[in-house]
C-alpha cells in the first residue's frame, strides 16, 4: 500500500504538468522528493506560463497505417490519432469521468439509460457541425463493429440510441449497465463524422481513415508520409477556450528505441511516449528533460503484466502446484531487474490504478520458496537425491518418472520476464523452458492452439473491470479471440459476479462485488499478476504543459526554436 500512496503522489504531480526529475524507489524518500519539485517549480512559475506559438516534435515507434481511433484498438493508431479526435467525455487523473463532447450527463431508470447533453459549439475540422446523429452514427456503424472492446462490452449489452434532437443523444440499455461512463473517451470510443464515412463500403479503407481524417480535436491533419511523418496543426476552432496553444505537431516514425532516446537527447524530438526502462533514470538526471509518470498510454491502461496457467495441462491443474510456482516467483526482483524499479508488485488480481474496485488485503501469495518445495512434494512432485528437476510421483493425469518441465510463452519484448523466472524457478526443481514468439506467432499457439504450459501477457484492464478484465476470465470467452481468456478459466460464481457488475449501480456495491470475485481468483490462481508497469513519458524542457493521457498535448507550449 505504501508503493501505491508513492505512486498516487507521483500520478498527481504529473498530472498537474510538474517535473519529475527524479524517480527514487525509496519509500521513505518519496514524500520530500515532491516537495522539493513542488518548490523547484514554483520558482519557475514566470517561465512556466503558457504560449500560443511553435511547433511539437513527437516520436511515433511505428507507422499507424491507419488514421481511424474507433474502427481498431491498436495502440499505435490511437497514438498517432487521439489529438485529433475526442470522446464524449474524457478521464481525468483519477480516471472518473469529465466533460468533453457532452457537457453535461443524467442517469435514469437504475442505469438502463444515459442522456448526454452535447456542447453546440463544435464544428468538424472541415467546418461541418457536429451533432448528435455523428455520436449515433459512431457506435452502430463503426464502434460496435470495429473496435474490438467496446464492441464486446457496450455491444452485448446496448438496446438502441435515440437522438432525440440535435445536441441531445440518449443510450438504452435492456438492463442497468454501470461502466458506461468509464468506456467513452476518445480512446475507447472516438467520435468520428457521420457525413464523411456514410454510405462507405469499407471504414478502415475509406480515405476518411488512411488519408484524410477529419475530427473535432485540439489539431487537424495537414499530411501523412507513411513510414516518414505525420504533421498536425492548430485547430482555430476548437471549443476549448484559447486552446490548443501550438501551431503545430510533427509526428517522426522512428521505430528503434535507441533511436528514439538518442533524439530526445539530441533535441531533434520534444517528447516520448514510452521511456526504456535501462535509459529512464539516465534521462531524468538530463537537466534537459523532464519526465513524466502514469498507468496510462494511447489505446491502454492499467496494463499488469500477467502469467497465465494453462488449465489444459494435468500438471497445471492442480491449484497446490500453481500457488508453489507463484510462491517460488520473488516479484520485488523482477520489478528491479526487469522495470529497473520502475513499477509496482501487484497486491489484488485487479490493477491498483482501479481504485475503488482494489482491495489491498487479499491473500495473495508472496516469495517464499520454502513453502513453495513443500506445497511441490506434497503434490506429488518430488526432488530425488542428486538431481534439480523435481518428478511426479503420484500425480493425477501424469506418468511417474515425469519431470516437472513447463514452457513460457512471451513476445521478445518481455523474453526477459521469462529468463529471470527460469532461474527462479529452478530453485524449488521446476524446469522452465523460455519460448520468445512475435506476435502472430504467440496469438497462434496461445489462443488456437492452446500449445503452452504458462506465458505472460500485458493485460490490459481499462479504467473499469467490465473494459478489460471480463474477457480474460470469463468462461465464454475461451475460445481463439486474441488475448481473452487464456488460462481457459471456468467459474460459475466469478461469471456471476461479472455480471452482477455490470448491473449494478453504485461504486460502493460494484466494489463489494469484484472484492469477492477476486477472492475467488486469489483462491484459485487462472493467473499470477507478476508486475504493474509504471510508464515513463520524456518531454525536453523546451516544451512543458503536458498531460500523460489522452489529449497529452492540449496545453502544451513550447519555445521557439
Amino acid at each position: 500500500m505504501v508503493q501505491l500512496q508513492r505512486f498516487a503522489a507521483l500520478l498527481l504531480v504529473g498530472a498537474m504538468g510538474f517535473a519529475l526529475t527524479a524517480c527514487d524507489t525509496d519509500d521513505e524518500g518519496s514524500d520530500e522528493q515532491v516537495d522539493e519539485e513542488v518548490d523547484t517549480t514554483q520558482e519557475d512559475d514566470e517561465d512556466d506560463e503558457p504560449r500560443h506559438g511553435g511547433t511539437l516534435r513527437v516520436a511515433l515507434s511505428s507507422d499507424p497505417g491507419l488514421l481511424n481511433p474507433a474502427a481498431t484498438t491498436s495502440g499505435a493508431v490511437h497514438f498517432a490519432t487521439h489529438l485529433m479526435f475526442n470522446g464524449l467525455v474524457d478521464l481525468d487523473e483519477n480516471l472518473e469521468p469529465v466533460p468533453e463532447l457532452a457537457e453535461e450527463w443524467d442517469v435514469e431508470e437504475d442505469g438502463a439509460l444515459y442522456r448526454f447533453h452535447l456542447r453546440d459549439d463544435v464544428v468538424w475540422h472541415d467546418g461541418e457541425p457536429f451533432t448528435s446523429e455523428d455520436v449515433r452514427f459512431s457506435f452502430e456503424e463503426v464502434l460496435l463493429d470495429l473496435h474490438s472492446r467496446t464492441a464486446a462490452s457496450v455491444g452485448g449489452a446496448l438496446d438502441r440510441i435515440e437522438t432525440p434532437d440535435d445536441h441531445t443523444v440518449e443510450f438504452h440499455f435492456d438492463e442497468p449497465y454501470a461502466p458506461l461512463l468509464q468506456q467513452l473517451d476518445v480512446g475507447e470510443a472516438a467520435i468520428v463524422p457521420q457525413h464523411v464515412f456514410e454510405g462507405a463500403d469499407s471504414i478502415e479503407e475509406h480515405p476518411g481513415s488512411t488519408e484524410e481524417p477529419v475530427g473535432t480535436g485540439p489539431f487537424r491533419f495537414v499530411s501523412y508520409e507513411p513510414d516518414s511523418e505525420i504533421i498536425l496543426e492548430r485547430n482555430p476552432d476548437y471549443f476549448e477556450e484559447d486552446l490548443p496553444y501550438l501551431d503545430e505537431v510533427l509526428m517522426r516514425i522512428i521505430p528503434e528505441d535507441a533511436s528514439q532516446v538518442a533524439a530526445l537527447e539530441a533535441g531533434e524530438i520534444d517528447y516520448l511516449a514510452r521511456v526504456p526502462n535501462a535509459d529512464r533514470d539516465r534521462l531524468a538526471d538530463d537537466p534537459n528533460i523532464e519526465i513524466l509518470e502514469t498507468f496510462r498510454g494511447a489505446g491502454a491502461v492499467n496494463c499488469p503484466m500477467t502469467m497465465t496457467f494453462n488449465l489444459d495441462r494435468p500438471t497445471l491443474q492442480d491449484v497446490d502446484v500453481r500457488r508453489a510456482i507463484a510462491y517460488a516467483i520473488d516479484r520485488e526482483a523482477v520489478v528491479d531487474q526487469v522495470l529497473f524499479g520502475h513499477g509496482l508488485v501487484p497486491e489484488a488480481p485487479l490493477h491498483s490504478g482501479m481504485t475503488w474496485a482494489h482491495p489491498g488485503d487479499l491473500d495473495l501469495p508472496g516469495y517464499d520458496p520454502d513453502q513453495a518445495a513443500q506445497l511441490l512434494e506434497d503434490a506429488g512432485w518430488v526432488l530425488e537425491d542428486g538431481e534439480d528437476v523435481r518428478v511426479a510421483q503420484g500425480v493425477d493425469g501424469v506418468d511417474d518418472g515425469t519431470a516437472l518441465e513447463i514452457s513460457f510463452l512471451a513476445f521478445p519484448t518481455f523474453s526477459e520476464y521469462g529468463e529471470l523466472l527460469r532461474s527462479q524457478l529452478a530453485e524449488v526443481g521446476i524446469d522452465v523452458t523460455v519460448e520468445a514468439l512475435e506476435p502472430p506467432a504467440f496469438i497462434e499457439r496461445v489462443f488456437t492452439e492452446r500449445d503452452f504450459d504458462t506465458n505472460i501477457i500485458s493485460f490490459c484492464q481499462g479504467p473499469d473491470p467490465e473494459v478489460g478484465v471480463r474477457r480474460q476470465i470469463a468462461s465464454d470467452q475461451i475460445g481463439d479471440t486474441p488475448f481473452s481468456n487464456a488460462a481457459g478459466y471456468e467459474n460459475e460464481r466469478v461469471d456471476e459476479l461479472l455480471d452482477e457488475g455490470l448491473s449494478t449501480v453504485g461504486t460502493d456495491e460494484r466494489a463489494e462485488i469484484y472484492r469477492e470475485m477476486q477472492e475467488i481468483l486469489v483462491d484459485e490462481l487462472p493467473y499470477y499478476w507478476i508486475t504493474e508497469p509504471i510508464f515513463s513519458v520524456a518531454h525536453t524542457d523546451r516544451c512543458e504543459g503536458f498531460v500523460p493521457f489522452n489529449q497529452y498535448a492540449e496545453a502544451a507550449f513550447c519555445d521557439e526554436e
